[in-house]
């Protein structure tokens, strides 16, 4: 549905990451992730927010099940928390090359 069955043009382009059922199945967290900025992940959320109780009832024709749990949305930032951890890893890496490879040219230009 968020590829193209939503034509409010908030919702950015995104994709469900997770969703969590709650014990009992009366509710459900839906993670998405969205690809853009913070404005554009929030102006999504709101976006389904509003389009949840038409969420729900296309999920009861498709699933044809009685009850739809309560859909809550949230926004999924593992990814970009992930490429930052990556980001910053590779940096502390790089500077400790650096460091090994200064300590290695100081200690052959101490020794005769």
């Amino acid at each position: 549905m968020l590829e193209g069955e939503l034509s409010d043009p908030r919702i950015a382009p995104s994709y469900v990451t997770d969703v969590v059922l709650a014990p009992g199945g009366k509710s459900a967290r839906i993670y998405v992730a969205v690809h853009g900025n913070e404005e554009e992940e929030q102006s999504t959320l709101l976006g389904l927010m509003t389009a949840r109780a038409y969420i729900r009832s296309q999920l009861r024709d498709r699933m044809g099940v009685r009850h739809v749990p309560d859909l809550t949305f949230a926004i999924d930032r593992s990814e970009k928390m992930t490429g930052r951890m990556d980001e910053l890893l590779a940096r502390m890496k790089k500077r400790e090359r650096k460091h090994v490879a200064s300590d290695a040219e100081s200690s052959q230009t101490t020794t005769p």
